[in-house]
């Protein structure tokens, strides 16, 4: 399943990690970054555009596909590969991070979570049993235990009361997983008059355990340890980027990682800028999302090698070059920033596509140079370089966060 293939030797201690995970629907080597597909699309770019951007896999979201269009219509076109016309892997959430989002809506118990659905305001159920009973309908390649995302900043009293129980849902989650390996149909299944093959399903689905903890060193080593002990497929660090500082965010991950199994996948969620993400691959992180390359995109900025460019400025409105001069993405090959510059400001959809499209093969080339760098044991050169170059727009940074905040909430990760 997981096969670790080279690991960094610096003499600094770095942690960084190269592998390859198999799923159903293919290979994915690691580090690995997921384009963020919430309700099935990564937004603005198609399944062919996804290929030509060397997407391994995508990221869906349990709560708003199981709210829209609902699982009859998934079902009815054979699972979420076939409905979005993607072959290769997919990983689904499994909606905790919408019991933080959408805290105004829900309210926990300790058998679930029960929702007012944002789209129109019906009641929605999610247990952790459900939100298995859904991952397996859509038919993902790596499921995720359900979780409770903490605020940031909560009480340690609330955060230790939270991991318990996410520890306990995983549990849920992994038994649910076992009895129905043996079943031929789930309960999910049975009111269906063509019912998918959930053993198949079931069995060669991963299922990920999701550390939570808060900021709380303590807390997170006693999750990563009760939920190593379930012995998932791989394990994610789940409760960070959501509104700490980059200081705090990465403490959560170091006092993490000592504690999940070597040989398993570590998925850091929702996460994050160029520079955090190589430093999570520096702390052995292997997967990631965010939806910051969609986002910014809307928003006309576009990542380079040398931090963001807001094409939105005037200063643009002039330029023949390229987005960046080195990128092989098609935009950069085909169109000029003066052009893109025009496209964003007149509000043609073209505009935002193309920056779309950049950004994410840029994140996506820069995970295949961290994985070439690993190899060749010059990761932490490359890391050090890159982040030395990089400049982060603070003003377009906050943008993003102004707008992650709106309602309603599209982000995947925790």
């Amino acid at each position: 399943m997981f096969e670790l293939l080279a690991q960094d030797r610096s003499a600094s201690g770095g942690k960084a990690r190269r592998g390859r995970l198999t799923t159903a629907h293919g290979v994915i080597d690691t580090p690995a970054f997921m384009p963020v597909g919430t309700q099935g699309p990564v937004k603005a770019m198609s399944p062919r555009e996804l290929r030509e951007v060397n997407a391994q896999i995508v990221l869906g979201n349990t709560y708003h596909l199981f709210v829209r269009p609902g699982l009859e219509v998934i079902k009815h076109f054979g699972g979420l590969h076939k409905f979005m016309n993607w072959d290769g892997p997919i990983l689904t959430d499994s909606g905790g991070y919408q019991i933080f989002s959408l805290a105004k809506l829900r309210k926990i118990t300790e058998e679930g979570v029960h929702f007012q659905n944002h789209v129109d305001g019906t009641p929605a159920f999610v247990s952790p049993e459900i939100a298995m009973e859904i991952q397996v309908t859509l038919g993902s390649d790596i499921a995720m235990t359900l979780d409770e995302c903490a605020p940031y900043p909560c009480e340690r009293e609330y955060a230790a009361r939270s991991l318990e129980m996410t520890t306990r849902w995983a549990k849920r989650c992994k038994e649910w997983k076992e009895e129905n390996a043996q079943r031929s149909t789930s309960n999910a299944q049975r009111s269906n008059e063509e019912p998918i093959n959930s053993q198949r399903s079931t069995i060669d689905q991963l299922l990920f355990g999701i550390v939570q903890g808060a900021t709380f060193e303590d807390l997170r080593k006693q999750s990563a340890q009760a939920i190593v002990d379930l012995d998932f497929d791989g394990y994610a660090v789940g409760g960070v980027s959501v509104g700490e500082p980059e200081e705090e965010m990465m403490r959560a991950v170091d006092s993490t990682e000592p504690f999940l199994s070597p040989d398993k996948p570590r998925y850091a969620m929702g996460l994050g800028t160029p520079p955090q993400l190589l430093g999570m691959i520096a702390r052995g992180m292997d997967m990631f999302d965010c939806v910051l390359p969609t986002r910014l995109a809307r928003n006309g900025t576009a990542f380079t090698s040398t931090g963001t460019l807001n094409l939105k400025n005037a200063e643009f409105a002039f330029d023949k070059r390229p987005i960046e001069e080195s990128c092989e993405c098609s935009t950069c090959r085909e169109f000029t920033r003066g052009y893109i510059r025009h496209l964003i400001k007149a509000e043609e959809i073209l505009g935002l596509r193309l920056i779309s499209l950049h950004n994410l093969f840029f994140y996506l080339d820069l995970m295949g140079r961290v994985r070439s760098a690993i190899e060749s044991g010059a990761f932490e050169p490359f890391r050090k370089e890159f982040v030395a170059n990089y400049k982060t727009r603070t003003v377009d940074l906050a943008n993003s966060v102004g707008k992650a905040a709106s309602f309603p909430p599209n982000k995947s990760g925790h």
